[in-house]
């Protein structure tokens, strides 16, 4: 497998790290608090005082801190070099020296390193897994170190069709144009993507009221997760029925389910490993 430098050089995967580094200069206690309430909703727990929470793929290291705010041990891993430093940088903030929260580099493809973690109450993977190039590997591999009777929380990219196909296309443009022409892209994305819910803003008196509410539910930034949407190589998609399936067929059951509604962004699962 090619490093992530080298990838990245041939415009086969978008520098997730370096969009979530720009997102903690933004990142508010109120943004950390809409991330626990979202953990808190998905997982029906008030808190996770005692439990193992594992987050494959941390990004920004948001949700770490979100789990060891609420008094989850946390192992935080990630791929591209620059979101292990953004969790780390989450980490030296707000729980410095801290012995229960570990922030690791590592791939959710290496199986023998996800053997190597144990078990955890939590595994967290919100968004990460078809941006590895083999998602199902990696989705198989997520099932791995969960304990039994433990929670396996995910959001997987919703599989529209054609529409999916086109998306591809512009994430393969937008990362092999060099970067002061990637506006070219990302411009007229965001305009596809907003004009009928600003559109509608305006009619109903209520200007840009969806950027100003944007992020209330995951405490995310409109603009970096814009970026994370139009870069975010390697892409792959899959049906609500094809995620039940794989997991249900891995002795899990499905507690919690939260779509799209068959539009573009993530379906939200939360499953429960079978004791």
């Amino acid at each position: 497998m090619e490093s992530h430098a080298a990838e990245v050089a041939h415009g086969q995967r978008f520098e997730f790290g370096k969009n979530w580094t720009w997102f903690l200069a933004t990142l508010t206690d109120a943004k950390i608090e809409q991330a626990v309430r979202s953990l808190q909703d998905m997982l029906k727990a008030t808190d996770l005082h005692g439990a193992r929470f594992l987050d494959i793929g941390s990004g920004s290291g948001l949700f770490s801190l979100a789990a060891r705010r609420l008094g989850a041990r946390v192992h935080s891993l990630d791929y591209d070099p620059h979101s292990v430093a953004c969790t780390r940088e989450l980490r030296r903030r707000y729980f410095p020296e801290d012995p229960d929260w570990i922030v690791a580099s590592g791939s959710a493809l290496d199986e023998a390193y996800i053997r190597s973690l144990g078990r955890f109450d939590v595994v967290y993977s919100w968004g990460v897994l078809h941006h590895t190039g083999k998602m199902w590997a990696g989705l198989a591999n997520a099932a791995i170190p969960v304990a039994g009777g433990g929670k396996l929380f995910i959001a997987i990219y919703n599989d529209q069709g054609t529409p999916s196909r086109r998306w591809t296309k512009v994430k393969r443009a937008y990362n092999t144009l060099p970067k002061p022409l990637r506006f070219l892209v990302v411009w007229p994305s965001f305009w596809v993507l907003y004009w009928r819910p600003l559109t509608k803003d305006f009619l109903r008196l209520r200007p840009f009221q969806t950027i100003r509410n944007y992020g209330k539910e995951r405490g995310m930034s409109l603009w970096r997760d814009l970026i994370d949407w139009v870069g975010g190589l390697p892409f792959e998609v899959a049906r609500p029925e094809e995620i039940f399936d794989f997991y249900r067929a891995r002795g899990f059951m499905l507690t919690r389910l939260r779509t799209c509604a068959g539009a573009l962004g993530c379906n939200e699962f939360v499953f429960e490993k079978r004791s």
